[in-house]
């Protein structure tokens, strides 16, 4: 009944829109992460950002939403109630926004950025803009200043042959080659020790292990290359990742957070709702 009720509201509204010059059409800010039922990474990363974002843009109206349904009901049954981007859409266009700027946390242009899109059309007719930012990994220049980020906050000691593997998700787009990229500038800046993994798409884990005791790896610092360290860090990589590799002889420490967590990493994503005003 919710829906149908804002889907009502924003047909009359844009009825009346249509009927007035705007100039300056209600601007808002609309970010979209993938959401975790994790409270202490949500606080670091998700809400961490969302305070960034607000101190950014004093004065306008910053909102959120979660694009995972299952992490959208899981919370819904804990009592934290969180729209999912076409409720939010259809909220803030109910509340008078017309123009909206949509920024997600996504890490690449993959499945998950296909989807928002595709929501995104169906609504378009219903506002008098609708701009979607970039994810953190897009162009070379992002890249690249990723990979100087990162480095610097892990940095090994190649003498003592220690290793940094930072393990993402993986897609089965075409948008999984930026892992590789990714990779590949760690490698090209001096890097040799640093490696990227995925725990769903390539470069394999296979393929870190392989690279790792070639170098005649002892220790190898796992540290997630994923927004929010949620139930994959806490799984998946804390749990079979660190027992595979030391299961190889190779002594493993945990860093577990999330991209999120990194205020440099943030100010990438603040950077790209930026140039969306510029468009």
């Amino acid at each position: 009944m919710r829906r149908i009720f804002l889907f009502i509201t924003i047909i009359l509204c844009a009825a009346s829109v249509r009927a007035q010059d705007v100039v300056e059409p209600p601007t808002a800010i609309l970010m979209v992460h993938f959401g975790t039922t994790y409270d202490d990474t949500r606080a670091k990363t998700i809400e961490a950002i969302n305070a960034k974002a607000r101190q950014a843009f004093a004065g306008m109206e910053v909102r959120d939403s979660y694009s995972s349904r299952i992490v959208v009901k899981r919370l819904k049954s804990r009592g934290v109630s969180k729209d999912n981007p076409v409720e939010a859409l259809f909220r803030l266009r109910a509340d008078g926004y017309t123009r909206i700027i949509i920024q997600p946390t996504y890490i690449i242009d993959g499945v998950e950025m296909d989807l928002l899109r595709r929501e995104v059309e169906q609504l378009r007719p219903f506002f008098t803009d609708i701009t979607i930012g970039k994810p953190l990994l897009y162009d070379v220049e992002d890249a690249m200043h990723v990979a100087d980020i990162l480095a610097r906050r892990h940095p090994v000691d190649m003498k003592k042959r220690e290793h940094l593997l930072l393990v993402g998700h993986g897609t089965p787009t075409p948008a999984t080659a930026l892992y590789s990229q990714l990779d590949y500038m760690l490698k090209a800046s001096g890097n040799a020790n640093c490696h990227v993994s995925t725990i769903e798409g390539y470069p394999t884990q296979e393929d870190a292990i392989r690279l790792i005791k070639a170098a005649k790896g002892r220790k190898v610092t796992l540290v997630p290359f994923l927004f929010v360290a949620g139930d994959h860090a806490q799984n998946d990589i804390s749990k079979e990742w660190k027992e595979t590799l030391e299961q190889e002889g190779l002594q493993v420490v945990l860093h577990i957070e999330g991209l999120g967590e990194v205020p440099e990493i943030q100010d990438i994503y603040i950077e790209h709702i930026k140039k969306q005003f510029n468009k």
